[in-house]
């Protein structure tokens, strides 16, 4: 117990999921919390979001470890929401210390078209890049920046039978391509003051994302309405250990790591725990 006692800790997406989990995890160690989530569908999502209840869920869990919340609702596409949100977390406890960037979406299957592009870029990489700047000019000596990846960036995505087919399943790889590169970029920018930024990669976890039509789909394109039972035999196919996905908390342990002073040294990591994800499609690079 303890590990970033006396930390603040900025969360977006912890209405549910993993970015609940971390909260809590975070919380069980010590930090306080300034959560942030949408609390709200996005049309081309193809499964339903976190609602008002869910956030006050994660106020409830956090409160039970005896630690403080600032929790509101904002979307992480509007720069100004997350300023409004962080500056009353600011105003609360006066700093923030560790940026958890986690809001994330999967439009996957869905018939929104191009709009499934733009909402997918929208959250899981500008919204992270915005949580990101609004924290970061408050950010000082020994600052951790943690965002949230996806095994999906490190697997081939040289051929497309169909390219333009799923939007918003291309989108979820890009996204998450471009903001590793970021991560790595923002770390050698940052290295230099001692704030580290770095990128925990999540294979299938077990959250709403995955436990979902669409991601069935995905996993079943050979059944016209898979169920979960269909998919789980799918699911291990992108790990190397046979399982079919890993729990938020196994996520949330690296999240602690990478926010606590034992991580001290630790940037510009793309952090995978995935399973061994990685090595079902990529041999050793030096």
């Amino acid at each position: 117990m303890g590990r970033v006692e006396g930390k603040v800790a900025f969360v977006t997406g912890a209405g549910r999921g993993q970015g609940r989990s971390h909260a809590v995890r975070l919380a069980e160690e010590g930090a306080d919390i300034i959560a942030v989530d949408i609390c709200r569908d996005i049309e081309s999502n193809s499964y339903p979001l976190s609602g008002p209840e869910d956030l006050k869920e994660t106020v409830r869990l956090v409160e039970g470890l005896g630690r403080r919340i600032v929790a509101t609702e904002a979307d992480v596409r509007e720069a100004a929401q997350l300023r409004s949100a962080l500056d009353q977390g600011l105003e609360a406890f006066g700093k923030v210390d560790v940026v958890v960037a986690n809001a994330g979406i999967a439009p996957m299957c869905s018939n929104s078209g191009r709009q499934g592009w733009l909402d997918v870029i929208g959250v899981n990489l500008m919204g992270v890049q915005n949580a990101i700047h609004t924290a970061l000019p408050h950010l000082g000596e020994g600052a951790s920046i943690i965002a949230t990846g996806s095994a999906a960036a490190f697997m081939p995505n040289e051929i497309q039978e169909r390219p333009g087919a799923d939007p918003g399943g291309a989108g979820y790889t890009v996204a998450k391509l471009m903001l590793s590169n970021y991560i790595h970029e923002l770390a050698r920018m940052l290295s230099g003051e001692m704030i580290r930024a770095n990128v925990v990669h999540p294979t299938n976890c077990n959250t709403g994302m995955l436990q979902s039509e669409a991601m069935y789909k995905a996993f079943r394109p050979d059944l016209e309405n898979p169920t979960k039972e269909d998919a789980i035999i799918a699911f291990p196919e992108q790990q190397a250990m046979p399982i079919p996905w890993v729990e938020p908390e196994d996520i949330s342990n690296a999240v602690v790591y990478l926010a606590s002073d034992e991580s001290r040294y630790v940037t510009g990591m793309q952090m995978r725990i995935d399973a061994g994800s990685y090595l079902k499609f990529h041999s050793f690079h030096k």
